[in-house]
Order: C-alpha cells, then sequence, then structure tokens
C-alpha cells in the first residue's frame, strides 16, 4: 500500500516567495513605481537570487511586477486606462457569470452567497475584512459557474486591481454603497432574474470604478 504522505510536496521555494513579495505589494510595503532591490530582498528572506528572480517572473505574469532592461524590477503603476481596461472586463465577466448563477445555481448554493453577504454587513465598520469577504463573495459567484478558466482569468485581473481597489474602499460611503450594491445583486439571483442580476453586477463595477479613478492611492 502506498503511503499518500509520500506524494505530497511542498512548494517550491520561489512560490513561497512570489506570495509574501504578493502580500508586500497588496499592504504598499511595496509602493507603485518602487524598484524592488533584489539583493537586500534576497538577504532580508535569507534565500539566494535565483528564487527570488523565479518570483518576479510570476508576478511580472501577473501583472504586479514590471522588469525594466538593465533597470531591473519596479512594483507597476496602474494608470487610469489600466483601472479602466481591467474593471471593464471584470465587468463583462462577472455581469455574465450573475446571469448564469440566476438561472443555474440550486438553493444551497444561493444560500453560501447569502451568507457570504451577511459576512459583509457585520464587516461593514472594518475595512480590511470588508475587502477579503468581497472578495470571497465574489470567488464563490464565479466558482458556482464551474468553469475554471473564468475563475483564473478573474482572479488574475483581481491581483491588477488590488493595487488600486483595496484603497477605494476608503472613499466616505463605497464601503457602505458597495454593500448596498451587494444587496441588490443577492436580491436578483435569489430572484431567478438573471437580466437584473446582470445589471446590478454592471452598476457594481461602474460604481467600482468611478470611486477607485476618484480617489487615487494615498501615501502609506
Amino acid at each position: 500500500m502506498t503511503d499518500t504522505t509520500t506524494l505530497l510536496t511542498p512548494k517550491p521555494l520561489y512560490v513561497e516567495v512570489a506570495e509574501l513579495i504578493r502580500q508586500r505589494i497588496y499592504s504598499r510595503e511595496l509602493e507603485p513605481g518602487s524598484w524592488i532591490d533584489e539583493m537586500k530582498m534576497a538577504e532580508a528572506f535569507g534565500i539566494s537570487r535565483t528564487p527570488l528572480r523565479e518570483a518576479l517572473k510570476v508576478l511580472a505574469a501577473e501583472g504586479l511586477v514590471t522588469m525594466k532592461v538593465r533597470r531591473g524590477a519596479y512594483v507597476t503603476e496602474v494608470s487610469e486606462k489600466d483601472l479602466r481596461d481591467v474593471y471593464h472586463l471584470l465587468s463583462l465577466l462577472e455581469s455574465d457569470a450573475a446571469a448564469t448563477v440566476a438561472e443555474q445555481a440550486t438553493a444551497a448554493q444561493l444560500e453560501q452567497l447569502q451568507r457570504l453577504h451577511q459576512e459583509l454587513e457585520a464587516a461593514v465598520a472594518d475595512a480590511d475584512q470588508f475587502f477579503r469577504v468581497n472578495e470571497a463573495f465574489h470567488m464563490q459567484l464565479l466558482a458556482l459557474c464551474d468553469n475554471r478558466f473564468l475563475s483564473q482569468v478573474v482572479a488574475d485581473l483581481r491581483k491588477v486591481m488590488k493595487l488600486n481597489r483595496h484603497q477605494s474602499l476608503f472613499k466616505r460611503g463605497r464601503i457602505e454603497d458597495s454593500l448596498q450594491e451587494h444587496a441588490a445583486i443577492v436580491q436578483a439571483l435569489t430572484q431567478r432574474n438573471p437580466a437584473t442580476a446582470r445589471q446590478a453586477m454592471h452598476t457594481h463595477f461602474a460604481n467600482g470604478l468611478a470611486a477607485a479613478k476618484n480617489h487615487p492611492l494615498p501615501a502609506a
């Protein structure tokens, strides 16, 4: 009998390093446009520069890091056009997903989304927690479409959106507005109304883009 534990392998070092850097970017410990000092970072992590460079390649593929010839790696700066492009694609994909879920989700699956919405309501005074639950809601909705390609594309787009999205929640009243928009989405889903669910999700992203454009990232 084969011991299944022997089949489990730890994550490659560069994957773990990529996650560490990713979190530093999201927390703005590494700010948009800042140069990544490979030597200093490798020393801080206690690793060689080889896994660090592999990690930076992963982050560059995700759009979080920009590699410049003979200049090294920089944290990506998100332009207004970048935001428009990302939000446009997310709006198209997630609006379609909302319509699909309204048509096909089981009652138990819709209850999962309702519970996440209740968690959102409970997190209204905590922007960090609100952001985490908000993302969980959207990714769960996508999971209900049972399309792994859709989920992967959206996950990658959301990594870029995080360079700006989190801070846009700090706009006065944005969390409350976002919560109302989520309520409209959930209502449309539970009423099994694909057209309304699609429009509610579209409105959610349109308002999110407006908040992100009008309230750029503040200094850390």
